[in-house]
């Protein structure tokens, strides 16, 4: 007889091994270090001094129901990344924080071109970064708690140095970076604008996603993959915009959707930032029901941890209470997303039977 399942408890799910694929490290700081880098560095337009209320004050302005708002908050954490110490310490941090909420793996992005206000050229940014990670990835095993971080460089979709930012990518790929995006604002930016760096890229055999289908509809998803070539989409939720109710009572893919299902491409899926940025009207109402259902190759992630007050595991909880989802659901987000990561297929291979198949089989029972 086999055993019972463990309890999907908050604290059973934390300790369970997880994959994360879209987190912004310039979204994920701690709101203490945020004061104590404002302090040092002088930057005197916090709203507030108190950790508390600031995590809070993040969160607040960060849930108005647009991107562009919801962006905006981003001016107070960019502005204390500026120093080469202040970028190693926000992603040694991060680097324990994913540990400590049971990540085993994690791509962080981030966008070497705003972190140059006191400057750093786009190498030192990157290398201040990365050294940051190995810190936190030697402090996170010390505790007992073992993660790989590596790295996708973002280029601003609005500014004019993707090529110059793809080749940085490029360049430190044996080093911690494993791909490259494009972030910001989609009206009015598509990401064709960025040709030459995605051309360039495919050409280098790299690899890289894009936002898109988060503030725009099926254009910004149908050009991100059949012009840009895109591995993976970040969000996506607006592919069930090409889905509709048949006569039957079952859903009818259009042609881009079943694309996307047949190619078996990667969605980035954050849902509680996608409710902040009206995304998605409800977490009950987020396209990461019906697509799990459909079976689109779905994965679970933060995006923005501070912003959205959120980890991995209160992300895997909320959706598995919403739409009543268990561990083999939870063990299935989590083999979706370790399979669509950037790094070589041995190592991927490698992670899914040795550490995250094994356990989930003991939270199954």
């Amino acid at each position: 007889m086999s055993a019972s399942p463990v309890a999907l408890t908050y604290e059973h799910v934390r300790a369970a091994p997880k994959v994360l694929l879209h987190d912004h490290l310039d979204g994920g700081l701690r709101p203490g270090t945020v004061i104590a880098l404002a302090e040092s560095g002088g930057y005197r337009r916090l709203p507030t001094t108190d950790p508390g209320e600031l995590g809070a004050w993040f969160i607040s302005a960060a849930g108005s129901g647009s991107l562009e708002r919801y962006l905006q908050t981003f001016e107070h954490t960019v502005a204390v990344m500026q120093d080469r110490d202040a970028l190693a310490r926000v992603a040694a941090e991060c680097a324990e924080d994913l540990a400590t909420d049971g990540v085993v793996y994690a791509e962080v992005r981030f966008a070497p071109e705003l972190h140059t206000e006191r400057r750093l050229g786009l190498d030192e940014v990157v290398q201040a970064v990365l050294e940051g990670f190995r810190l936190g990835t030697d402090r996170a095993a010390a505790e007992g708690n073992r993660i790989r971080v590596t790295c996708l460089l973002t280029a601003m979709r609005h500014a004019a140095r993707s090529r110059e930012i793809a080749e940085v990518a490029v360049r430190y790929r044996d080093h911690g970076v494993v791909g490259f995006d494009i972030a910001g604002a989609e009206a009015g930016f598509p990401p064709t604008r960025h040709l030459d760096a995605f051309e360039y890229l495919r050409q280098q055999n790299a690899h890289f996603t894009i936002h898109a289908g988060e503030g725009f509809g099926l254009p910004s998803i149908w050009e991100a993959l059949q012009w840009c070539g895109a591995d993976r989409l970040g969000h996506g939720v607006r592919i069930v915009d090409d889905l509709s109710d048949a006569a039957d009572g079952t859903v009818r893919l259009g042609r881009l959707a079943a694309y996307v299902r047949d190619k078996r491409i990667p969605l980035e899926m954050c849902p509680s930032s996608n409710v902040q940025t009206g995304a998605a009207g409800s977490l009950a109402e987020h396209p990461v029901g019906l697509l799990t259902r459909l079976r689109f190759r779905v994965t679970v992630n933060t995006d923005n941890r501070l912003m959205s007050g959120c980890s991995l595991t209160s992300e895997l909880i909320d959706i598995a209470r919403t739409f009543g989802y268990d561990w083999a659901d939870l063990r299935w987000f989590t083999v979706n997303a370790m399979k669509s990561a950037f790094i070589g297929f041995d190592e991927r291979l490698a992670l899914i039977n040795d550490v995250i198949k094994p356990r989930y089989a003991e939270l199954i029972g």
